[in-house]
């Protein structure tokens, strides 16, 4: 019976490690992970820009879902790479998505400017869940789209998101002024929209109350 038990145990540990293992292989695709383990987590990745056809068609192309699992150190990595690309003297910027270094997983930082100290804060699988009817009027620039910044009146005043923390704790908030506009900036980045559009969509319905 003792034997029994000792085989029963080693089966289940075997297959717990091999659950591990999977987890983290499924979190990222084998290309995903050369790209993030290619350089140690203190080192900036490169921004995909809209100049570059190869990067623009990334760009615009919708991100996946991601495990929050605290124990993923591709995942832990490539969330550091992400914090210092944002950070980056050649870079520097407000927030930033994963799509915007190549990887299409569903993460975004974003600076605080509600809170003291403007912290920069990550977050995991964000959707905004309620846009509010009064808007404002934000000038934005984005780090995929150099040398250009242009002024916005579309952005809701106050969003409702959702999100997953690196903890793999679920999380609903309200955000408000300016750092709304960013959660919307970088979550629209995770869905392959740049503010771009949203500014052709001005112009559009501009020119059609005008006509």
């Amino acid at each position: 019976m003792k034997k029994q038990l000792f085989i029963l145990s080693i089966i289940l540990t075997l297959a717990a490690c091999s659950s591990s293992k999977n987890t983290l292989k499924q979190s990222f695709s084998p290309q995903q992970v050369n790209l993030i383990t290619a350089q140690d987590s203190l080192t900036p990745m490169r921004i995909y820009k809209i100049t570059d056809k190869t990067d623009s068609l990334l760009l615009r192309s919708k991100s996946a879902y991601i495990t929050p699992d605290p124990k993923n150190t591709i995942l832990k990595t490539f969330v550091n790479r992400l914090y210092a690309t944002v950070r980056d003297s050649m870079s520097m910027g407000v927030g930033i998505a994963a799509p915007q270094v190549g990887i299409l997983k569903n993460i975004i930082w974003v600076q605080r400017f509600d809170k003291e100290e403007l912290p920069f804060e990550v977050y995991l699988n964000p959707k905004i869940t309620s846009y509010s009817i009064k808007k404002q009027s934000v000038k934005e620039g984005c780090l995929s789209i150099p040398d250009r910044s242009d002024m916005l009146n579309s952005r809701s005043f106050s969003i409702e998101i959702e999100y997953d923390t690196m903890n793999a704790e679920h999380k609903t908030e309200t955000i408000t002024n300016f750092t709304a506009v960013i959660f919307q900036h970088e979550i629209d980045h995770l869905s392959g929209i740049l503010y771009l559009d949203h500014l052709e969509k001005e112009i559009q319905d501009a020119n059609k109350n005008h006509q």
